[in-house]
C-alpha cells in the first residue's frame, strides 16, 4: 500500500498564481516608477500664463533627461520648474511647478521695450505670444547658469521679467508632448527660427 499526501487545497493554488502575478508586475511597477522620477513624468496646466500655446487644464508630458544631464535648453523650449527663491519667500510652495518658456541663454541680453521682446539687440522672432507687451523690461544679460523665462500670455503671466533670472538647478525638465484634449494631442515643437 503507497501513502500519498493529501492534495493543497484550491486556495493554496490561488495564493501561488497571486504571488507569481506579483511578481511578474514587480519589475514594470519599479520601470514606471524610475522613468517617472528621472525620465518622464505628466503635468497639467493650471494656469493662463502659457496662452494661447498651452490651454488651461491642457495635460502635458515632461521630459527630464536633458536637465539632468547638463545639455542646452534652447531658446523656446517650454520649461517646468520650481520656484525661484523670490517666489518662495513671497509664499509660493517650494515643491509647487511653473511652467513658462525660454526666451534667453546665459550671456544674451534681453530686453522688453516698445511693445516687444529684443535679445541680443534684435527683435526676437517668433516672440511666442499673440498680442503686444504691455510692460518694459530694461535691458538685461542672463548670468552663467541661468535662464530667463516669461510665459507666453506675457501680459498676465508672472515670470522672470518680475522676479528675475531662473537659475538652472531649478529646471525640472522640458515640456515635450500634449496628451490631453484628443483634439490637441501630439508634440509641443520649437519653431525652428526661436531655436537659437
Amino acid at each position: 500500500m503507497s501513502s500519498s499526501s493529501p492534495p493543497e487545497p484550491a486556495s493554496s493554488d490561488w495564493r501561488s498564481s497571486w504571488r507569481r502575478q506579483i511578481g511578474s508586475l514587480l519589475p514594470w511597477l519599479l520601470l514606471a516608477l524610475v522613468l517617472r522620477w528621472a525620465v518622464l513624468e505628466p503635468r497639467w496646466i493650471p494656469s493662463g500664463s502659457m496662452l494661447p500655446t498651452l490651454q488651461l487644464q491642457d495635460r502635458i508630458l515632461v521630459e527630464k533627461l536633458r536637465p539632468r544631464l547638463g545639455q542646452e535648453l534652447p531658446t523656446g523650449s517650454i520649461v517646468v520648474f520650481h520656484p525661484p527663491a523670490a517666489l518662495v519667500a513671497a509664499g509660493y510652495d517650494p515643491a509647487a511647478a511653473l511652467i513658462k518658456r525660454v526666451v534667453g541663454r546665459p550671456g544674451d541680453r534681453v530686453e522688453v521695450r516698445d511693445g516687444r521682446l529684443w535679445r541680443n539687440g534684435e527683435p526676437l522672432q517668433p516672440d511666442w505670444t499673440a498680442e503686444p507687451i504691455e510692460y518694459s523690461l530694461a535691458p538685461l544679460t542672463v548670468p552663467e547658469d541661468h535662464l530667463l523665462v516669461l510665459g507666453d500670455n506675457r501680459n498676465a503671466s508672472l515670470d522672470s521679467h518680475i522676479w528675475g533670472p531662473l537659475p538652472r538647478s531649478e529646471v525640472i525638465g522640458t515640456a515635450i508632448w500634449r496628451y490631453w484634449p484628443p483634439q490637441r494631442f501630439g508634440p509641443i515643437r520649437i519653431p525652428a527660427s526661436g531655436a537659437a
